[in-house]
């Protein structure tokens, strides 16, 4: 399990604004449930859903922005894991951009590649691999989509969310796995020790499109997801 708990460039949980928020919160007094429960819901919902500027963001910088989607919260994630002792890897995957509608404009879709590359973090715990995936999305913004379709059943692709039931969707972590995105996942690109491995291999976004993400249309994005999150329907 040494491999799994390597500080690497990304997973920087040395850094004194990491370690300050351990010590803070207290998480090295608890046993591995009760900090991965407690480390888990403070990425969910004290990290907001947002788009960060770029997937390959270290930890230390998505917990000062205090936002980030599937990639930037699931490093920050895995270096709090880390950091108190909690063994994780990375698994990649390709994911269609569906998910995306209602959240990001029409117009910007249409200049969005169709498949993207997404991520979810795994613990190891008890003797098991446990797959997280529901702390992608803050349990803010969920009830407002909730909310916004109340009278919706059965399965649910928009909004960022992506799952068999949006009034239910098994994104709390009681001990076992959590999604909230995983409909939407075409393939598994396999399993890395980290997020720098799988980023010296994939990347979303290159040349003029990405330059245009990372310093307009993201923000354009994140306007979007700011008034869905505390609209009132």
């Amino acid at each position: 399990m040494q491999q799994y708990l390597l500080d690497t460039h990304l997973l920087n949980y040395t850094h004194h604004r990491i370690q300050t928020l351990i010590t803070q919160k207290q998480w090295l007094s608890l046993d591995q449930q009760q900090a991965l429960t407690a480390i888990y819901n403070f990425v969910m919902d004290d990290i907001r859903f947002g788009y960060s500027s770029e997937d390959t963001l270290n930890a230390s910088t998505v917990l000062h922005q205090g936002y980030g989607q599937c990639n930037t919260k699931g490093t920050l994630l895995m270096a709090l894991l880390r950091g108190v002792g909690i063994p994780c890897r990375l698994q990649g995957f390709i994911i269609s951009n569906n998910l995306k509608q209602g959240v990001v404009p029409r117009w910007i879709l249409t200049l969005a590649p169709t498949q993207i590359i997404h991520s979810w973090v795994e613990v190891y715990l008890d003797g098991t691999w446990l797959e997280l995936e529901g702390y992608i999305i803050d349990n803010t913004y969920l009830a407002a989509i909730q909310s916004r379709f109340k009278t919706h059943h059965g399965r649910f692709v928009g909004y960022g969310i992506a799952t068999p039931c949006l009034q239910k969707p098994k994104n709390q972590f009681y001990g076992q796995s959590t999604y909230i995105q995983r409909d939407s996942i075409i393939s598994s690109l396999g399993h890395f020790e980290d997020p720098d491995s799988f980023y010296q291999q994939y990347q979303n976004l290159s040349g003029t499109k990405r330059w245009l993400y990372k310093y307009l249309l993201r923000h354009i994005i994140n306007q979007r997801i700011a008034q869905l999150r505390y609209s009132v329907t």
